[in-house]
Parts: structure tokens; sequence; C-alpha cells
């Protein structure tokens, strides 16, 4: 991990323990021929779905269709909500709407906040994901669609 980046995460995280904000996130699923587009960013060392906050004024598909575009280069095509999850952590309120999309086109072009992304098999993801993309994919690979839960 780049080590400014790591300092600037951990500077982050210091601010919300004090501040306690609320905020609002996506992650987009993409999914196509059995495998998962999964990204690694400079900042964390697991694997997560592409996603981010959003921004002022942008409604929730269009920060997932933005940060799909940033952090892969892909311009999504229909996209249906898998669900809203909300993670309490660091003293930090966050609520993540997660969208699934299947059909996509992917440059691979990414901004700098990603070390590194990669296509996976639905039956051979890795180890290291992060927890919430874990729990998001296992529901996703059952059929289930919980729309809501701990992130």
């Amino acid at each position: 991990m780049n080590p400014l980046h790591r300092f600037g995460y951990m500077s982050l995280r210091a601010w919300w323990w004090i501040t306690r904000p609320q905020s609002a996130g996506v992650r987009v699923l993409i999914e196509r021929d059995g495998q998962v587009l999964l990204v690694k960013h400079t900042y964390r060392p697991d694997w997560h779905m592409p996603g981010g906050g959003a921004d002022r004024g942008e409604t929730l598909e269009q920060a997932a269709r933005r940060e799909a575009l940033e952090e892969v280069g892909a311009t999504l095509g229909p996209v249906t909500l898998l669900g809203v999850y909300s993670n309490f952590w660091n003293r930090r309120t966050d609520h993540v709407a997660v969208f699934i999309c299947n059909e996509l086109e992917v440059s691979g072009e990414h901004d700098w906040e990603i070390a590194e992304l990669r296509w996976f098999p639905l039956a051979a993801l890795p180890s290291d994901l992060s927890p919430g993309t874990s729990r998001r994919l296992a529901e996703y690979k059952a059929g289930e669609r919980p729309g809501f839960g701990r992130w």
C-alpha cells in the first residue's frame, strides 16, 4: 500500500471519530459471464466491489454510474438495486446502496485510488474480500435479495 494514501485514510478515520458523520455511498456488483469485477484500493488491503460516496445533489444511481466509470472505466447499462445496507463503524454512520449491472462496456482505465482491478469467477472468489463485499456476493450467488441489513 502507498504510505501516503494509508496516512490519509488513517487521518480520515480519526476525523470521523471526532465528527461522527453520516454518509451515503454506493457499490456496484458488476457481473458478466459468471465473473465479477472487483477492485483493490491504494489504501485498503482487501477486494471490494467498485463504488464510493455519493456527492451532494447526486442520486444514488448517478453515483454508482460515476464511481464505476472512475474506478474501473465502466459505462453501465441498466442497473437494478440489490439493497441498502448500514454500517456503523468508527463512530460513523454509513448507508450503502448496492446496484447490480450485467450489461456494460469496460475500458479498464481507472483513477489513482485503484491499485488493482480483476475479474473473478463467482465460483472462485479471493479469500481476502472485504466483509461487506463477501456478504453481498454470497447473497447474490445464493439468489437471495434481502434488500437491507448490515454492510
